[in-house]
């Protein structure tokens, strides 16, 4: 179903900004609800009233989570001042969605090992790093050649979750996997230089000017390439782009099931148990807070919970008997 010419407008507006394709098809969602639940007035005419009206409607009958109604309020906020240059006053009045506070999914070594070794080649090298260096999971996917510094045993993540730029571990033993990934990508590159369509990697606008063949160099090329070449959305030419996000779930939920792991294992599942495991091995908090890329030290710390032992340390009764 065609988009309609106001929400195209808020898709163009929000895509010549630089804004992610994954945050715009989220935010027209909200935005378009939001308009619908109001009986299709422009949003012009909703004042702070209608968005309260809005947000305590996902709490109570959607039942949203917290983290989504924030969003649905983040979209709105978007639409109000940055689109129609309007103000958004106070808007705190409305039924906030339950925060469920849970652990977060840890794996122990010998789970992390086992979901490992029921890979090969090149996902079980996306795999390791996504628990050996605590990635998320865009982060590894947006990887390029270029990011990998072998002698200081660290890579550089720009532009992570909040626009942050940060350096994390590298672990040794996954140098010469990386260097046989490298010298694939290189293999890959020469082959697409072959191709007269070929227009290079996609590269941030500012440095896409700055250094126009730089799309063609190979320090610039993902580390984890599609298998296909395909047509930019944006520009219509022809690039390779980065490996599916969707497949990374694939490879981790099938090598999960042949472990024989019960647990749900997510990417950032295997995030959760790098932080817990550094912690565990004597690391301090604010050292993984800097490696996981955290704002505030209080996200961080609902990984030192994980680490109490059983239900907060207590041993049950039962086995006392056996003494």
């Amino acid at each position: 179903m065609a988009k309609s010419p106001f929400l195209s407008s808020i898709e163009s507006f929000m895509l010549t900004r630089r804004y992610s394709r994954r945050t715009v098809k989220t935010y027209l969602y909200w935005i378009k609800y939001f308009i619908v639940f109001h009986n299709k007035q422009h949003p012009r005419d909703l004042g702070d009233k209608h968005i309260e009206q809005f947000l305590t409607f996902l709490a109570v009958e959607r039942k949203v989570a917290a983290a989504t109604q924030k969003i649905a309020l983040n979209a709105i906020v978007f639409l109000k001042t940055k689109f129609l240059e309007q103000e958004v006053g106070y808007v705190g009045a409305f039924k906030r969605a339950r925060l469920k506070k849970k652990l977060p999914v840890v794996l122990t070594s010998n789970e992390v090992m086992s979901l490992i070794n029921q890979t090969s080649g090149v996902n079980q090298l996306m795999i390791s790093l996504l628990y050996g260096s605590g990635l998320r999971r865009m982060e590894l996917l947006r990887l390029r050649v270029k990011d990998i510094e072998f002698d200081l045993g660290q890579l550089h993540i720009w532009d992570g979750k909040g626009s942050k730029n940060r350096i994390v571990t590298l672990a040794k033993e996954l140098h010469e996997p990386l260097k046989l990934q490298i010298s694939r990508v290189d293999t890959l590159l020469k082959s697409d230089l072959f191709n007269k369509h070929y227009d290079g990697v996609w590269m941030p606008d500012a440095l896409a000017r700055k250094y126009p063949s730089s799309r063609f160099d190979l320090g610039w090329q993902y580390l984890f390439p599609a298998s296909k070449l395909s047509a930019d959305p944006d520009s219509g030419v022809i690039r390779r782009h980065h490996f599916h996000e969707t497949a990374i779930n694939k490879i981790i939920k099938q090598a999960s099931k042949n472990a024989g792991i019960l647990k749900q294992v997510t990417s950032h599942t295997l995030r959760h148990s790098f932080a817990t495991h550094l912690l565990q091995s004597g690391a301090d908090i604010r050292t993984v807070q800097q490696q996981l890329g955290h704002a505030d030290v209080k996200t961080t710390e609902i990984y030192t919970h994980v680490l109490k032992q059983g239900a907060q340390g207590v041993i049950s009764p039962l086995d006392r008997l056996k003494h």
